[in-house]
């Protein structure tokens, strides 16, 4: 699986996950009590497999996140069905 990255210091980078269930925030710990990224989007293949996951800096609008997905067109690039993470 596949970790994306909108907004942030690092945004449009890139991590492989090996692990089958993408965590809720990225980093998961950060020692401060806030994380710097929230899972947005799960994109899905045929075979229910999570191919990407996206992460979008929290200060981000639904909006713009949204905007910058369909921009880098991460559906079509892993041939997945977007769904919501919950």
């Amino acid at each position: 699986m596949r970790a994306l990255f909108v907004g942030g210091l690092v945004d449009n980078s890139e991590l492989d996950f090996d692990d089958g269930v993408p965590p809720l925030h990225y980093p998961e710990n950060t020692g401060t009590g806030q994380s710097r990224y929230r899972l947005y989007q799960l994109g899905r293949q045929d075979d229910d497999t999570i191919a990407y996951a996206v992460y979008a800096a929290p200060d981000l609008a639904e909006e713009v996140v949204d905007r910058i997905i369909g921009e880098r067109d991460y559906p079509r690039r892993f041939e997945a069905t977007p769904t919501s993470p919950t």
